[in-house]
């Protein structure tokens, strides 16, 4: 069986896959690819089965060796591929030789690549899945430089396309909202949509803090109870500056809901960096 041998780890690199939906009943969120177009593509360009394990690698830095002819190929934010030290394009099928050194530098735009492997990555499933759920503390432990990477077997089909286009971000995008369900416990819940947002310094798979203008609260009935949460869910905290629920969010929260992304456009939050800003509109 081929491996990877990671060599050097710069930001968070976590195995991730299709995640593990179902489980909130038991107080276990779905977790999964952050960018779940990109996680895919990687995955369809290798022939993979759907739901192989990849690496989610934030803002590059890592690099590694084959030990076998191992497959791979590198979707998500742009980075700068080189292998050996020659220059390769994003989004290109590769074939790595024992020896051979692939290496993912800071992309130019972006937050999170995806290195996939043809056969995905072959990690321990728990409750039917590999991902690394970052708030729950599940799955894989973040990769470091020294580890082996196993490969795993999950393939469905041949490889039929050889490269893509490198993916391509705008500047202040514009993501898609709906009312969330206790939107009436903000006094002014249309300014989440007329305002400019900036991503927080704190931001992370559990969820992006936005700086702005504060919202302005208010209690039409009391003490809000938790309820159930989702990605894209828009919570409004004491301090009125938004958070947005990424895929390692809780099940739960208490705090009121003002919006919720909708689901397509998540994943264009999930290539947000701190200090980059956003709008919203009603969707």
């Amino acid at each position: 069986m081929s491996r990877l041998l990671v060599r050097a780890v710069g930001g968070p690199c976590l195995v991730q896959d299709a995640g593990r939906p179902g489980h909130a009943a038991i107080g276990v969120g779905a977790s999964g690819a952050a960018d779940r177009a990109s996680y895919a593509l990687g995955n369809r360009l290798l022939g993979n089965a759907v739901g192989a394990a990849a690496l989610e690698v934030a803002l590059g830095g890592i690099e590694v060796e084959a030990d076998g002819v191992v497959w791979v190929c590198v979707t998500g934010a742009p980075t700068p591929l080189t292998l050996d030290g020659r220059a390769e394009p994003t989004g290109a099928v590769l074939a790595l030789r024992p020896g051979r050194r692939l290496r993912l530098d800071l992309p130019p735009s972006g937050l999170r690549s995806y290195l996939a492997v043809r056969g995905g990555l072959d990690a321990p499933p728990l409750l039917g899945s590999r991902s690394r759920d970052t708030l729950a503390d599940l799955g894989p432990a973040p990769v470091r430089a020294g580890d082996i990477v196993a490969v795993g077997d999950q393939v469905a089909a041949r490889m039929l396309v050889d490269a893509v286009p490198p993916a391509s971000y705008d500047d202040r995008p514009v993501l898609r909202v709906v009312r969330g369900p206790r939107d009436d416990w903000v006094a002014d819940a249309d300014r989440l949509v007329e305002q400019v947002w900036r991503v927080g310094a704190a931001s992370d798979r559990v969820g992006l803090r936005l700086e702005g203008e504060p919202l302005t609260g208010r209690s039409p009935k009391g003490e809000l109870p938790s309820e159930g949460a989702l990605r894209g869910a828009i919570q409004v905290p004491p301090g009125g500056e938004p958070v947005v629920f990424g895929p390692d969010h809780p099940v739960t929260g208490g705090y009121p809901v003002v919006g919720v992304v909708v689901d397509a456009d998540t994943d264009r939050l999930a290539q947000l960096r701190p200090g980059e800003e956003l709008r919203f509109r009603w969707a």
